[in-house]
């Protein structure tokens, strides 16, 4: 039976290239981002569905949940899109709240819409739900506090939604620093060249996905 996943963010770093991986292993693929322009191209190269939104917009959520439905349900949802917040990356003292709440409301509300929209299709096929998370949920970083913050929540919200879902798998990956746009908004482009490509996690969440290991939280390597 071909597999069916959701990932998120999907247009480059992770994203990009689990789904690369995955389609190489003919899943199924829904695949979304913000930008259109660089999803199609990505769609186009692994003949997966496009469906470009932002995940935090609960009538984008709908849609990808519509999908999902269309296609008997998912398989592995993967909630890989996060943004940074603010930056230069600020002290807590001086933390603007506004900009804290949206990025609540992208890394830890959003994820867990869109568990819970696709989660009937998930119990019934024994499926399972990778978080992205980060080294900065568990260790004191000047000036990821914010980031670091949403992380944990979505440490915890993958540890309860464990407990309380026995027949999907849930497991939390913090990846390590990877060379993205991401890490180079919030160090610098040349700081973030000198760390390993996104490609060389894809083995840890493959390992996962193949073997379906307990749930829980997952360091790479």
């Amino acid at each position: 039976m071909t597999k069916t996943a959701l990932i998120t963010g999907a247009s480059r770093g992770l994203g990009l290239a689990l789904a690369r991986a995955l389609a190489a292993r003919d899943w199924r693929l829904i695949l979304t981002a913000r930008g259109a322009d660089a999803l199609k191209p990505v769609a186009d190269e692994l003949g997966a569905l496009a469906l470009a939104g932002d995940v935090a917009d609960p009538a984008h959520q709908d849609r990808l949940a519509r999908a999902a439905q269309d296609r008997g349900g998912l398989d592995l949802l993967v909630n890989n899109a996060s943004g940074l917040g603010a930056v230069p990356l600020p002290p807590l003292a001086s933390y603007p709240l506004d900009v804290l709440a949206d990025l609540f409301r992208a890394n830890v509300l959003a994820p867990l819409a869109l568990v819970q929209a696709v989660l009937p299709g998930l119990r019934e096929r024994g499926g399972a739900v990778v978080n992205i998370s980060s080294d900065a949920a568990v260790g004191a970083y000047e000036g990821w506090g914010g980031y670091g913050a949403t992380k944990a929540a979505l440490d915890q919200i993958s540890n309860v939604l464990a407990a309380e879902e026995p027949a999907v798998a849930v497991w939390w990956v913090d990846p390590g620093e990877m060379d993205t746009a991401m890490l180079a908004d919030a160090v610098g482009a040349q700081e973030a060249a000198a760390a390993p490509g996104p490609e060389t996690v894809v083995p840890t969440l493959l390992r996962l996905i193949e073997t379906r290991p307990a749930s829980g939280r997952v360091s790479h390597p």
